[in-house]
């Protein structure tokens, strides 16, 4: 069989969500199916380490797609053109699109309806673009993965498409989170807290991840708590002007750290050390933070909304992301009761079996083969 691939979010030191999985699933999926062929399409040139074995033809198809002038050019004029040169038996699109001008099989991996619940936090035309096309998209792929069950009803709901149709691909966590030894714990909180607990938030810094009111519950926790207990906030910026005149006037805004992108490996200590991850997002397709927490042993505080709840299980305290009172209670909670820590760890470490790598490359070669039935 030959399967052809969208992989233009795999780009070298700049992977993200979709990079991510991207990445993690095709590596694991060709490498396992050496009697299958794979062509990667790139939008770029790429770094060979994204050539997981060999049974996969690299190309690049022109003009690199990071505009929606560009995505409907790529999408509906090299990419249909590259499938009729090379006659793949289905195209694997990871990152929500798909082709409107092909009569290939189709297999789209949509993450979250983000942009259907919060419009005012992309670009006009981006917007307009994802409103226009996304369901024609889902509704065109002969199959749907998508990472949480929540993210499948929003997708049937939503577009009307057929539960039958979606099938559930939850995300994993990268093998660097781990379980830290004392002396690790004790380097790792030197080097970026002088040696103080903290709690970590980890993802990009914009609106839909509810900086403003963790910013603005953390400084009603250091109001009434005098531990010296940090936040550490480790992601990419994208230039969110609120949160940071929120956090200008903070009482305690001495005691946040914006760490900025980091390495999975700086990422990996920088989690495992931390006295628990606050995640308090306003919406996720999945959230994959709560899962690198779980298997560093952090417990971890999360929203009460979209997927969360489903990732976290019985293994996390939940909040109210509106409430910032309920988010400052259970950081005084959690930092205050060692008991209840080691609790969430001990349901943290059941709970993070449901999720890895290996299970989302395994679960996605199962809707590809959906397709050829």
């Amino acid at each position: 069989m030959k399967i052809a691939v969208n992989t233009r979010f795999l780009i070298k030191d700049k992977l993200e969500g979709i990079g991510w999985f991207t990445h993690e699933s095709l590596k694991r999926i060709t490498q396992q199916h050496p009697e299958h062929d794979f062509i990667f399409f790139f939008d770029r040139p790429f770094s060979d380490e994204f050539i997981f074995s060999k049974n996969i033809l690299p190309r690049v198809l022109f003009p690199p797609a990071r505009h929606p002038l560009l995505w409907w050019w790529w999408f509906e004029v090299a990419v249909p053109s590259a499938l009729r040169k090379w006659k793949p038996d289905v195209f694997l699109s990871p990152d929500g699109y798909a082709s409107l001008s092909t009569n290939c099989r189709q297999v789209t991996v949509i993450h979250d309806l983000a942009f259907e619940h919060f419009t005012d936090q992309l670009p006009a035309n981006v917007l307009k673009y994802y409103k226009r096309f996304v369901p024609q998209y889902a509704r065109k792929a002969n199959r749907i993965a998508t990472v949480s069950q929540f993210s499948k009803k929003d997708i049937v709901d939503s577009y009307g498409i057929s539960p039958e149709k979606i099938d559930v691909v939850y995300n994993g966590s990268n093998e660097l989170f781990r379980v830290m030894g004392m002396e690790e714990k004790k380097q790792t909180k030197r080097k970026f807290t002088y040696g103080s607990d903290y709690f970590i938030y980890a993802g990009a810094i914009q609106p839909r991840k509810n900086i403003v009111n963790l910013l603005k519950a953390f400084d009603e926790f250091r109001k009434n708590n005098s531990s010296g207990i940090k936040l550490v906030l480790a992601g990419r910026n994208w230039s969110y002007g609120k949160a940071m005149q929120v956090h200008s006037n903070m009482q305690f805004k001495e005691e946040v750290i914006f760490i900025g992108h980091l390495t999975r490996k700086q990422l990996s200590q920088l989690m495992g050390a931390a006295l628990a991850l606050v995640y308090v997002s306003l919406f996720e397709g999945f959230g994959i933070p709560i899962i690198e927490a779980m298997n560093c042993d952090v417990p971890v505080i999360t929203s009460n909304v979209s997927s969360m709840p489903e990732v976290a299980g019985d293994a996390a305290l939940l909040v109210d992301p509106n409430n910032l009172d309920d988010i400052a209670a259970k950081m005084k909670i959690i930092s205050q009761d060692e008991e209840l820590r080691n609790h969430l760890i001990m349901k943290g470490r059941l709970q993070r079996e449901k999720f890895s790598w290996q299970q989302t490359a395994d679960r996605l070669w199962d809707c590809i083969m959906k397709t050829m039935r």
